[in-house]
């Protein structure tokens, strides 16, 4: 219970300090006018005057700490003047409180100057006219509190520089991580545009090139064989141009710039047509159609509906699709059905486009199912969210 009570003082000394230092200042008032009041001795307006200034000066404390020190000074010597007595020495915990104030904002040498200037003001002060006293317990208690007063000071003053470098190296230190994780994310995508560019690219190219030789050399063939290789010769060209797009993504490290992909539903009529020339009778539906499609969910529906047609050609081959495209106002969906054989259910394992599929989808908040549908083919539906 007493930590809590510690620790709730402590949070409200933080947050409120001038609420803390206007009770500091009546506790020091109420204990040295309750301690000084004796029968037949009231304090007159002198006394509660310089009482109320020695003490109420201390809420200007952080702001002008040496003048709130002098002033607090003189003001707990006059009620000393007016007061002889155990009472009245309780007043000088005002001035006291000055110096510790002092000691916490200024540096340690000014911090001892002014300490030691004032202790032996206020100790001649009190010897005045009793020479025998120049050492008595008044004076070596008020020395006591005084160095105690600075010790405190000094202890907070340096609590506060250690704290704040403790901050200011924990700060360091995250900036740190911070640029080490950047450096590592840009290393990392720069060797992913190197391996794509000289592994994918290379083959890409030679595939572009051999289907171009191949197409020149077989004029005695069909006119479908030709119109196989002039469509590899195509798939391979734009399979080039997206991969130097994405390349070319890749390598901007620097550019503070969201990274936008360049192909989206604006080309899916293109898309639709190359996979028709694969063989596949696609029938597509487009409801409501929104032109200003924000650019990830554009990019993902068509990455979606690329996926799902591929999938088709590879596992079904010449089927007939239909495809489903929906546009309202919160999301677009999107369903790929083609009446293929029928399939066995799919292992993500192996699955890895139905996984990226979905990897895309969930990335935006949709959702994607993907499966066998009851009387045969194949189903995929995602649903992407068009609202951030």
């Amino acid at each position: 219970m007493n930590v809590h009570v510690i620790s709730h003082l402590q949070h409200a000394a933080q947050h409120r300090p001038h609420l803390a230092d206007l009770s500091v200042a009546l506790v020091i008032l109420l204990v040295t006018l309750l301690t000084t009041a004796v029968p037949g001795h009231l304090p007159d307006g002198v006394s509660l005057a310089s009482a109320a200034i020695a003490c109420g000066i201390l809420l200007l404390r952080r702001r002008w700490p040496y003048a709130v020190l002098v002033v607090s000074t003189i003001a707990a010597e006059v009620y000393l003047a007016r007061h002889h007595g155990l009472g009245g020495i309780l007043i000088l915990a005002a001035p006291l409180f000055a110096l510790y104030t002092v000691a916490e904002l200024s540096d340690r040498r000014s911090a001892l100057i002014v300490s030691g200037l004032v202790i032996v003001a206020v100790g001649v002060t009190h010897t005045l006219g009793l020479p025998s006293r120049r050492l008595g317990p008044e004076n070596l208690a008020l020395a006591a509190l005084g160095g105690l007063a600075v010790a405190a000071g000094t202890a907070s003053r340096h609590r506060r520089a250690y704290l704040a470098e403790v901050v200011r190296r924990a700060q360091d230190a995250e900036r740190d991580r911070d640029a080490d994780t950047r450096r590592r994310l840009t290393e990392e995508r720069l060797r992913i545009a190197r391996d794509l560019h000289d592994s994918v690219g290379h083959h890409l190219a030679l595939i572009n090139v051999q289907a171009g030789v191949t197409g020149h050399l077989l004029t005695g063939e069909s006119e479908q064989v030709r119109d196989t290789l002039a469509q590899i010769r195509q798939s391979s060209r734009a399979a080039l141009d997206e991969l130097r797009e994405s390349v070319g993504l890749l390598r901007q490290s620097d550019d503070p710039a969201p990274l936008h992909p360049a192909v989206g539903l604006a080309g899916l009529a293109d898309l639709l047509g190359t996979f028709r020339r694969t063989g596949l009778q696609i029938t597509a539906r487009i409801d409501g159609r929104r032109a200003d499609l924000p650019w990830a969910a554009d990019h993902t529906a068509y990455r979606v509906i690329q996926e799902a047609l591929t999938n088709v050609r590879k596992h079904a081959g010449p089927a007939e699709v239909a495809l489903t495209l929906h546009h309202d106002g919160d999301a677009v969906t999107v369903v790929v059905d083609n009446d293929g054989p029928p399939v066995a259910p799919i292992d993500d394992a192996h699955a890895h486009g139905i996984v990226g599929m979905r990897e895309r989808v969930t990335a935006l908040g949709g959702t994607l199912l993907a499966g066998p549908r009851p009387t045969g083919g194949f189903r995929v539906t995602a649903t992407i969210p068009t609202t951030s």
